[in-house]
């Protein structure tokens, strides 16, 4: 991969950002260029960004740093920076967000929704994120629609999902759903011990059922 310096184009955040994105996809392709981490850190430093991990990097000689300790030491850095690579870099993301569609819809049909709805990309938002169009067509975007990182894990991307869908529906409708059948409380979509679910806060506060199996459980998960 190309590994010249980039730190005499564009403004300090577009040299950061790239350099970013070179270290991301070194780490990812298990081709991360040392001298790559290096540039990044001495930018992040030059600007104030004094981190432990990038004052490590540019303190060391990185040929005698081992290839994992440089990946975990370029991981934290961009984790510092907030670097997020979008649905671009890393496109698995959307496959899991669609496979959490799919289950999320199977607790649909109780609130009207018929037919299978689709996730769509929102190129219009930056960064680019994505809504859910309806069979019917509506498309429920939320506050600005599924961001990437929303299908980081699988639980995670279920419950924002979820969360999604209920939230417009909620205001299309002003119908709450799903609702506890114990309490009478709208429930909402949660992670508990790992599980996507649906939560409801009467009582001591339980998970009523997994998400997308609303229909086939009357009890509490615990």
């Amino acid at each position: 991969m190309d590994t010249e310096p980039v730190t005499d184009a564009g403004t300090p955040m577009q040299r950061i950002d790239r350099l970013c994105t070179r270290v991301y996809l070194g780490l990812r392709e298990h081709q991360l260029a040392p001298q790559d981490v290096v540039e990044l850190a001495c930018e992040l430093l030059d600007w104030g960004h004094s981190w432990e991990a990038a004052r490590e990097v540019v303190e060391r000689d990185p040929a005698q740093v081992p290839a994992p300790e440089m990946a975990d030491l370029a991981r934290r850095i961009l984790e510092k920076t907030g670097f997020d690579p979008g649905f671009d870099m890393a496109p698995e993301r959307l496959a899991v967000l669609r496979q959490a569609l799919r289950v999320v819809a199977r607790d649909l049909p109780p609130a009207g929704i018929d037919g299978e709805p689709r996730l769509v990309l929102l190129e219009e938002f930056t960064p680019v994120s994505a809504g859910i169009e309806l069979s019917d067509g509506r498309l429920l975007v939320g506050d600005g629609g599924l961001h990437a990182c929303a299908g980081d894990t699988p639980a995670g991307a279920v419950t924002a999902v979820a969360d999604l869908i209920q939230d417009d529906l909620m205001k299309q409708t002003w119908q709450v759903w799903p609702v506890c059948s114990d309490h009478r409380l709208g429930l909402h979509a949660a992670t508990h011990q790992g599980a996507a679910v649906w939560w409801c806060a009467g009582g001591d506060e339980h998970a009523v059922a997994l998400i997308g199996e609303l229909a086939h459980h009357r009890r509490s998960v615990h």
